[in-house]
């Protein structure tokens, strides 16, 4: 099997794992917002951000906090059973005026103009089952969607973790474990991402009971 064959065999397989996984547990991740969209926040108010486009933003818990923090969101997310997670959400919290929820998926062109938002957050986003070219083109459609001068906050688990060579290898540095399949970043990665961005922080920090170690990237365009 040829390796785009490959990648969209894994890219389906994660898609269905994820709307089981989203059915089974409603807010698996719990309803309060991560430590990177509370610091993210703070970033975007203190930068004057008015908009915010979340990537694969789950079943909202950050989308929905960024909207009751006064920001226009958008939340995007490949799970067709995350996304309407969210409209619900929205109506109930009474801040879907503030949150406009859309399936994507990031292998995929963005489907908004040109200098769209002021800012990009992304927890764990990039670091799904992408390959490495995925990431660079879904960098490269960030950075087309944000206005000049904007800002990406992401997250990405690193090849410090516990589970990085664990479980099935598909190449890339993509290991499947429990069903999960995560691309691993080496420090080089995150350089060759930064490049043309102006590069403020590579924080490392520690998330759940694993714990799973994850570096939070903030970048300018």
């Amino acid at each position: 099997m040829k390796g785009a064959d490959m990648q969209a065999d894994l890219a389906a397989a994660q898609r269905e794992h994820w709307d089981g996984t989203y059915q089974a547990h409603p807010a698996m991740y719990g309803t309060e917002p991560s430590s990177p969209a509370v610091h993210a926040a703070q970033v975007f108010k203190d930068a004057g951000v008015e908009s915010v486009l979340e990537l694969a933003a789950g079943h909202g818990r950050d989308a929905l906090y960024f909207a009751r923090e006064g920001f226009s969101v958008v939340a995007t997310d490949f799970s067709e059973v995350a996304v309407e997670q969210i409209r619900h959400t929205a109506q109930v919290q009474g801040v879907a005026a503030n949150l406009v929820a859309t399936v994507h998926d990031l292998r995929q062109p963005l489907p908004v103009d040109d200098g769209a938002f002021d800012a990009v957050f992304a927890h764990m986003a990039l670091c799904m089952a992408f390959s490495t070219a995925e990431i660079q083109r879904a960098m490269a459609e960030i950075r087309r969607v944000l206005r000049p001068g904007g800002t990406l906050i992401y997250t990405v688990r690193h090849t410090g973790d516990a589970h990085y060579c664990a479980g099935e290898s598909r190449g890339d540095d993509i290991f499947e474990h429990g069903g999960f399949a995560v691309h691993f970043f080496p420090r080089e990665l995150v350089a060759d991402l930064a490049a043309g961005w102006t590069l403020h922080e590579v924080h490392a920090f520690e998330e759940g009971d694993l714990p799973r170690r994850l570096w939070r990237i903030t970048v300018t365009s």
